[in-house]
This record gives structure tokens, sequence and C-alpha cells, in this order.
């Protein structure tokens, strides 16, 4: 307290000779307003972006394997006879899973899935779907929220019954204004109940196993209605692929058996594929990567926005240097009397700091201002850390004290007679 009543007259002329330049003050201090509110609302920005991939990511699972059918090149397919007339036979084989299954050490369980787009409809409303035919224990693998009704079960699988599970979105876009559970809908050639809706989950830095409209059916009734060949018919005649499964997600007993089982997974289905029809996601090793990149991400970011800092400390530097030759006779005058050096020092380094600090202030309202509009009209996502408040302000008033010192020494170091000389 004692040390605050010694340094108060010093503080009371800094904020005086602020508020008696204050247009010039005002100015010099925009420098770095803009510059903490840049670097808080860059980070946000970046920690926002950054978050969404790895949520995205860890929803996933990270005990996951994702294993993808992949339509290989026409230069391969044409090599290995996986053309037969105009249609494409390529992909995970239902042998594939029950070799995975079997074979890879730390399996706990696989998923089959084969995934093709049809048209829904719900009397005069229509809606290209992705319909999904998998198993009971998809939504274990890939957890998503029951909004209403229930999942699929072993006993629809078993009784190859017509009920789909419908994402949020497909139920808004076809049954807005009918009762939705129990409601019947046509998909392709067969009628389905829907039993239950589930949140969907898209985007992402990784292909998220959902798309906006999805309708989950058993794979056994899938086989039933659709068969394994999706052929198309056109004016130049038929053409069309044959996929057994789609997707394959596997997953591990935990994740220090990830990345060698999905290094043996590649083994084995390597072993039978003559081409490479697939391809193997690993959700943690994209976690790791994302984290990474989220790391070097707001390096960038934050030194990008650190040059802003840096323009508003010279910008303080200049306008002290300037009050230094304005206030030389004030200067010399003090000296002649008996000011210490160090007092004329205090002087102009409490001038700076009034700016800096005040400066700063301002920048954190601006800082956490910007995220929050960015979010509120583009729906952005936007995090602002503690760390980065902390970060941009501190380095706020260093700049004002780095950039003040020079000015402040400068004036200290005058020789009193020349000052008093200065006109």
């Amino acid at each position: 307290m004692n040390q605050i009543l010694h340094f108060w007259p010093f503080i009371k002329l800094g904020l005086t000779d602020v508020w008696r330049h204050k247009a010039r003050s005002f100015l010099t201090m925009l420098g770095v307003v803009f510059g903490v509110g840049s670097v808080i609302a860059m980070l946000a920005v970046g920690e926002g972006a950054s978050q969404q991939a790895l949520d995205s990511i860890k929803r996933l699972g990270s005990e996951n394997i994702m294993v993808t059918s992949v339509k290989p090149s026409s230069e391969d397919g044409a090599s290995t006879g996986a053309q037969r007339g105009r249609l494409a036979v390529y992909g995970l084989l239902y042998d594939d899973e029950v070799r995975i299954r079997e074979t890879v050490p730390g399996v706990v369980v696989t998923v089959p899935a084969r995934m093709t787009r049809r048209n829904a409809r719900v009397n005069e409303r229509q809606l290209e779907m992705r319909v999904v035919e998998t198993v009971p224990e998809w939504f274990d693998v890939v957890q998503r929220p029951v909004l209403a009704g229930r999942v699929l079960t072993a006993n629809d699988m078993r009784m190859r019954s017509n009920v789909c599970v419908l994402t949020e979105y497909g139920v808004r876009r076809l049954l807005a204004a009918e009762g939705i559970l129990g409601q019947h809908i046509r998909i392709a050639s067969g009628v389905f109940e829907v039993a239950g809706i589930v949140k969907n989950e898209t985007g992402g830095a990784v292909r998220a196993p959902d798309s906006e409209a999805d309708a989950y059916i058993p794979l056994t009734t899938g086989t039933r209605l659709f068969g394994e060949a999706n052929i198309r018919y056109s004016a130049g005649g038929m053409e069309g692929e044959k996929v057994e499964l789609s997707e394959i997600i596997v997953k591990m007993a935990d994740t220090k058996k990830v990345e060698a089982g999905s290094k043996a997974i590649e083994a084995v289905l390597t072993r039978f594929h003559k081409k490479k029809d697939f391809r193997i996601d690993v959700p943690l090793t994209l976690l790791r990567e994302a984290e990474r990149t989220k790391r070097t991400y707001n390096i960038v970011l934050g030194a990008i926005a650190g040059i802003s800092l840096l323009v508003g400390g010279i910008g303080i530097m200049n306008i002290m240097l300037a009050s230094v030759t304005e206030r030389t006779k004030e200067i010399g005058i003090r000296r002649a009397i008996g000011a210490r050096r160090s007092r004329i020092v205090i002087q102009f380094l409490i001038n700076t700091c009034v700016l800096s600090i005040g400066g700063g202030i301002v920048g954190l309202l601006l800082g956490v201002a910007i995220p929050f509009l960015i979010t509120v009209f583009t729906d952005m996502p936007t995090v602002v850390q503690p760390y980065s408040l902390i970060l941009a302000f501190g380095i706020s008033v260093g700049i004002g004290i780095i950039f003040g010192l020079y000015p402040a020494m400068r004036a200290a170091e005058l020789d009193p007679i020349e000052a008093l000389r200065h006109e």
C-alpha cells in the first residue's frame, strides 16, 4: 500500500498527461487495442475450429477402426476383371468381416454395413436418403443420442422386420407434420415402420458414419428386399455395382491395440484382395494428428496477431519520443531542482503503462466480443480460452514497458543545461 502511495503522484501525472492529449492518446492506444483484440479473436477462432474437429473424431471412438469399400481405378478394374459387363464388382466381403473378427488380436466386435442411396416417400413428400443396412451393434459402436423410440434389435435381424431408425434431419423433411413413431414410409420397393429417431453427426475432420438423412434398417431385411447389387438404368443401358459390404467398423479392446490392429487388418485384407478396393481410417491416429495441427495452428495465428501488438508498441514508442521532445524544458527544470534520473524514467514509464494497460483492457473486451459476434452471425464455433486473455494482456503490458523504456531513458539522459535552453 505504501508503495502505491509512493508512486501515486507519478500515476496521477501520467493520467493527466494522457487526458490532456486525448486524441493523440486514443490513436496511440488503438494499436494496442486491435493488437490484443486480434490475438484473442484469432486464437478463439482457431480453438473453436480445432475443438470441432477433435470432438468429431472423438465421437467416432478412439478404439474404433473404420474399414470402407473404395471403388478401384479403371486401370485396376480392367486388369483384374472387376468389370463384368457394366456391373462393377468390388469392395469388402462378408468373409472379410469373419476373417477380421477371428484372426485379428484384440477385436471386441465387428459391425458390418451396406449403404445405398434410395428415394423415400411419405404421401406427397419425397427425399433421397442414404439407407444403412446394418446390425444392432452399430448403435453401440457409433453412439448417438436416441431422441425418440428405439434402435434396431436382435429380434429385428432375426425376423427380418421392415423397421427403420431415422436421423433427425430426415424426420424433419419427411414427417414434419405427421405422427413420427409408428408412421410408415416407403423406401424404394419396401414399406418400413419408423421405430426410432437418433441425432445425426456429420462433418468434421474425418468422414462421419452418418449423413444428413439416414435410414437404418436391419441388414437381413436389406438383403431380402434390395439384394447386393445397386442397378441403375439409363438410355444407354444398364450400369451398376455390386458391393457386399460398404463398411466394417472394428472396435478394439483398448486404444493401445488400435494401431497394431489396423496394420493386422490391412495385412489380412491385402492377402485376399488383389486390388486396393478398401480404405482404413483410424480415428485415434487422426486425433493425434489433429492435436498436433491444432498446436501449430494456434502458434501461427498467435504470431500473426502478435505483429499487430508489435505495431502498437512501435506507436507507443513513437508518441513517447515525441512527448520527450515536447517536454524537454520541463525535464530540464525538474533535473535542475534535484529530480533524480530514476524519477524521470519512472514518470515516462508510467505514461506508457497507462497507454498499454488502458489499451489492453479495451482490447480484452474487443477480443471477447468479436468471437461472440462471429458465432452469432456465422454459426462458426469459437472458444475463448482464459490463457489467451492472460497472454494477450501480459504481452500488451510488456510491450508498453519495453517500447517505453528507451524514450524514458532518453529523457533521463538529457543534460539539464541543454534542456533548459531548448525552445
